[in-house]
């Protein structure tokens, strides 16, 4: 957001269109970027704080140049373009090799609250600097805006794209190192429009300088001794690793000795497995926690035989000459265990291409080359998306341990959008099985910080709710528990088997032989249950009245509600009992307070007290439906915002993509439907400034009802059609909130001595706040709820605008009026 002043007679050049274009391309790759970073360093969940201290820092950037006009002057505004835009670009790699080197941790103690606070003013620093500058750009040439902006909007949509290829190519550190070239490439147009050599030199010195450290670090990366890089990850000094690779998806990282025979690695295995099993392994990391691990294969069936007394496997006794689909290929374990067992055919499906890369490329020597192997077929997809499209059925559908325990209980994964533990996911899970199939998922059973079995609780509710929904009259008949021994490390592995037709008398005398043979515990049978709350979870009325009794939430995980891993209720919120305490289902809640409490007290210090000091009382006079107009649309838009990235996250099958598609999508369109208004919006006209708000809400509440709809509609649509069609969704979104701002603040400005930066204050900081309550809402009442919350917002706006329009209809001015520096008018700069 920036604030407009009168016209001068600086003109904006080629440099000025080709330098805001730079930033703002900067400023969207550094944003999308930092998401990657922290799900390495901290958690998944700050990618929605990233976007909230992205809001914050541009804005503050903006609030900047409104409180300092005789600092940021129409002659200096062409230097301070380049200064700043050079500022952002050197911020950048600095902001980003300081943060490598804080270790986040997430408690209420002192140090915790300095490490949460430390690193979201640190990584705000360059988002203010890219702030003053958009709000230069946008407000010192005002006969050209339409124009700037539009090179605002393209570059910031094109930065979501970029990053995506530029991922493939650098290491994250690095990366981050190369948007701030980017931003420094910025600085030589805007002094090439400045006509100055000398800041030609300097901003030149500066791409090279760090474009240079980009590449170099790089290279050292690749040779697995980068100068940059992570330190921290998860609390944990993060050591140099033997192979290192970063993507849009992830961090995977392999260490271990290929030569060094070790006893198999498994927190499955049987206690009756043979002594002297001995096979080479390597561990695989994803974002420093979620593990796998690549087992050393040559051929020899025998040297896999260990698999055979894993939990994990127990379906492959129930099922003979078997097509097994693999969900979630790893580093391949699962696609050797169904070899081991000799079926038929085996399919391993992966949603990161690296993954797959890695297995059979990078290190297939020493895994055997499985992708070789004629019965063996990897598919570089989702899931979901996959068995939509498919007309293959399977034997076996098998589900390992994916999204792990070691992330779950350092949060990572808690607050995720987890598209495989749905209920939806499952009904489509159950439909691609062949008469008789299995499908097998594998949980945590106890953990280091809980005994109590509440990921196999809500995994055995969810089993139960997706027969229920599909017309299973007792699905107790349909599900089989085993549990696992203690492993070394003080947890235990329970196997879910689970099928849409009963399990046969047969069926359930093999697994009673081997569990037996193997002595693993029976959890749920027909016949037996470990505890009455696995019983009572599969009674033929369906699990909900057993799931209310606990106060952990283990309710039937669905699309609208996907965090599968976040257990926490309402009514332990502020709880330490209820079977939570310190458990890795309520620290997830912990850290989003104190991220959620650092961001609103950063907005409330930094934004809103700085317009409360500086803003005349008499200003205030009659400016309360402005205040809640603006406050409305600031909600209203993050919080739809925020809703369609939820729900896209499942649709596309991962948050990067969903959070580059949807800034792509809604700062494009978003951007036309601002301009749009110039053409039909007139202050002699209250109607022209109240129907758009109309034709918002009904657009609004359409998609809020077509978005489920298409989603469903489409969900086995290939990936680059998924994509076509998020866009498609977001496009008439877009257009139609982009306009209320532009109207608001038309309408602000024919007030003699409005006080437009408060009402531009107001927006920011609601913005913010709505970065932090979309998350919220969602995660405790679900993604729609936080949709229509957002809808509400904008009814209130509308509301609003409509007493606006009726106190300005007793006034009519004259002519619509100049912008002048007694009355600035502040336009929307994208984030």
């Amino acid at each position: 957001m920036a604030v407009a002043h009168p016209q001068t007679p600086n003109r904006a050049r080629a440099g000025t269109y080709a330098g805001l274009f730079m930033v703002t391309m900067a400023t969207l790759m550094y944003e999308i970027a930092l998401t990657r970073i922290f799900s390495v360093t901290m958690w998944y969940h700050f990618a929605f704080v990233a976007i909230s201290v992205a809001l914050f820092g541009l804005t503050v950037g903006a609030l900047l140049v409104y409180l300092l006009p005789n600092r940021f002057t129409e002659a200096r505004v062409k230097r301070d373009l380049w200064l700043f835009s050079l500022l952002f670009g050197v911020a950048v790699a600095i902001c980003i090799a300081v943060q490598l080197w804080i270790k986040f941790v997430p408690h209420f103690t002192l140090g915790g609250v300095a490490s949460v606070v430390a690193t979201c003013v640190l990584i705000s620093i360059p988002f203010v600097l890219s702030g003053v500058v958009v709000s230069l750009a946008l407000t010192k040439f005002p006969d050209r805006v339409n124009r700037l902006y539009a090179a605002d909007l393209v570059g910031a949509a094109l930065g979501c794209v970029i990053l995506l290829v530029a991922f493939s190519m650098l290491d994250g550190p690095s990366l981050v190192v190369g948007i701030g070239a980017v931003a420094a490439v910025g600085a030589i147009f805007f002094a090439l429009d400045l006509s100055s050599r000398r800041a030609v030199a300097l901003a030149g010195v500066a791409v090279v300088v760090l474009g240079g450290v980009a590449v170099f670090n790089n290279e050292m990366h690749s040779r697995g001794d980068p100068f940059l890089r992570v330190r921290w990850a998860k609390e944990a000094e993060d050591p140099k690793h033997d192979y290192e690779r970063w993507n849009a998806y992830s961090r995977v990282t392999v260490d271990g000795d290929p030569e060094l025979p070790l006893p198999p690695f498994s927190v499955g295995l049987s206690t009756e497995t043979p002594d002297g099993f001995l096979v080479p392994q390597l561990s695989m990391l994803i974002d420093s926690t979620a593990g796998t691990v690549l087992t050393g294969y040559d051929g020899d069936p025998e040297t896999t035989d260990f698999l055979r007394y894993d939990v994990t496997n127990l379906a492959h006794f129930a099922r003979n000459d078997a097509d097994v689909l693999v969900i979630g290929v790893g580093g391949g374990r699962d696609v050797l265990s169904a070899l081991e067992f000799e079926q038929q055919s085996v399919t391993g499906v992966e949603i990161n291409a690296d993954i797959l890369d890695i297995t059979n490329n990078v290190f297939g020597d020493f895994t055997g080359r499985l992708d070789r192997d004629p019965r063996v077929d990897f598919v570089r997809d989702e899931a979901r998306s996959y068995l939509a499209r498919t007309d293959t059925r399977y034997d076996i559908i098998q589900i390992s341990l994916i999204d792990t325990w070691a992330a779950t209980s350092a949060g990572a994964y808690a607050l995720s959008e987890n598209s495989l533990y749905t209920t939806e996911a499952w009904d489509e899970f159950f439909a691609s099985l062949a008469p008789g199939g299995i499908l097998s998922v594998s949980r945590w059973y106890a953990t280091v910080e809980s005994d109590e079995p509440l990921e196999m609780y809500r995994t055995t509710a969810l089993a139960a709710q997706a027969l229920k929904d599909r017309g299973v009259e007792n699905p107790r008949d349909h599900m089989l528990i085993y549990r696992g021994p203690p492993s070394q490390f003080g947890v235990s592995i329970a196997t879910l088997l689970v099928s849409p037709e009963p399990f046969s008398v047969r069926d359930v005398a093999v697994m009673r032989e081997n569990t037996r043979r193997l002595d693993f515990t029976p959890i749920l049978t027909p016949d037996d249950a470990f505890t009455e709350h696995f019983a009572n979870l599969t009674v033929p009325e369906g699990p909900g009245a057993e799931v209310d009794r606990f106060r952990a939430n283990i309710s039937p995980p669905t699309d609208n509600q996907p965090f599968f891993f976040q257990m926490q209720s309402l009514s332990t919120l502020f709880d330490r009992g209820g079977g939570l305490g310190d458990t890795p289902v309520s620290q997830p809640v912990v850290v989003l307070a104190m991220l959620a409490l650092t961001v609103l007290g950063l907005a409330f210090v930094c934004i809103v007290v700085p317009l409360l000091l500086t803003t005349k009382r008499t200003a205030h006079r009659g400016m309360l439906p402005h205040y809640g107009y603006f406050a409305g649309i600031g909600l209203g838009f993050l919080l739809i915002e925020i809703a369609q990235l939820q729900r896209l996250s499942i649709f596309l099958g991962h948050p990067t993509y969903a959070l580059s598609v949807v800034l792509f999508s809604v700062l494009l369109f978003s951007g036309v439907g601002s301009m749009l208004t110039e053409r039909f919006v007139r202050l002699d006209r209250p109607v022209s400034l109240v129907a758009p708000l109309f034709v918002l809400l009904v657009v609004v509440t359409a998609f809020g009802f077509l978005t489920p709809a298409v989603i469903q509609r489409f969900d086995g649509a290939t990936t680059p059609m998924r994509i076509a069609i998020a866009v498609a969704l977001l496009m008439p979104l877009g257009l139609v909130m982009g306009m209320p701002f532009a109207i608001g603040m038309r309408s602000a400005a024919s007030r003699p001595n409005a006080p437009t930066a408060f009402l531009w204050g107001i927006n920011g900081a609601t913005s913010v706040c709505a970065s932090v309550f979309g998350v919220v809402i969602a995660l405790f009442l679900g993604i729609a709820a936080s949709y229509w919350a957002g809808c509400l917002a904008y009814v209130l706006a509308a509301g609003s605008m409509i007493v606006i329009t009726r106190r300005a209809s007793r006034v009519v001015p004259a002519r619509e009026p100049a912008p002048s520096e007694e009355e600035p008018v502040l336009q929307r700069a994208p984030v």
